[in-house]
């Protein structure tokens, strides 16, 4: 019994050594990077694919044996990934449509709080509101100049939103900054004209006199009041 167990699995190993392709010439590393390519490919567009009739199809093709299937124009083929490419685009068209009605959402119920908090900023002591609706207060008087919308100032400035987040700050950075009044947000443009050389005022800058639906970053979401502290520090030109 044995010797018969034995011989059966001489048999065996022979049979798998047989079976199992040996890489020897040029021809036989092509051929074998050939059908990787091949896989490669397949795995891209079709990584559902059969492999035991993708691997017959092929073997079929390459030793013109009689087809299992007849589709001489490739109709099968063409329909079935037309299908799958409609597929994928209906599931993205509804992914972005979810993402753009939450970014829509999102954006409203932003707007109706900054218009909460304008509401309620204005009322407080000493704030003052222009015809515009911006609100501003008076933290520090200058005694210098006040600039025009085409003066270019150099200022000092923090910014956050009504949560109290800062989103960019001079200060922090230690570095004041310079520009042309009439190439900022109307609210900076306005705003800063109040001011004298030497002056530091708080902004309170309604959405359309900021970025509105728009944002220069992430810390700023659609719709958002900004707050900005600024120092005019001087009129440059």
């Amino acid at each position: 019994m044995k010797k018969i167990l034995f011989s059966f699995s001489i048999l065996f190993a022979i049979q798998t050594q047989a079976q199992t392709p040996q890489v020897i010439s040029r021809i036989d590393s092509v051929s074998y990077l050939a059908g990787q390519n091949i896989a490669k490919s397949v795995l891209k567009d079709f990584p559902e694919a059969n492999v035991s009739l993708l691997l017959q199809g092929l073997s079929d093709a390459m030793m013109k044996r009689e087809s299992l299937l007849q589709d001489p124009s490739n109709q099968c083929v063409m329909s079935y990934f037309q299908e799958k490419m409609q597929a994928i685009e209906s599931a993205e068209q509804a992914v972005n449509q979810e993402a753009l009605a939450a970014e829509k959402e999102a954006g409203r119920v932003n707007r109706e709080k900054g218009e909460a908090f304008l509401i309620e900023n204005a009322k407080k002591k000493d704030m003052q509101v222009t015809a515009s609706g911006l609100q501003y207060e008076v933290l520090k008087k200058g005694k210098g100049p006040k600039p025009t919308a085409s003066s270019t100032v150099k200022v000092h400035y923090t910014g956050t939103n009504i949560d109290g987040q800062i989103f960019d700050s001079s200060v922090e950075r230690k570095e004041p900054i310079s520009f042309p009044l009439n190439a900022v947000i109307p609210g900076w443009t306005e705003g800063v004209q109040l001011m004298n050389v030497g002056a530091k005022y708080r902004f309170y800058i309604p959405q359309e006199m900021a970025y509105g639906p728009g944002s220069p970053t992430e810390l700023i979401p659609p719709y958002s009041v900004l707050i900005f502290e600024v120092e005019l520090l001087d009129i440059e030109k």
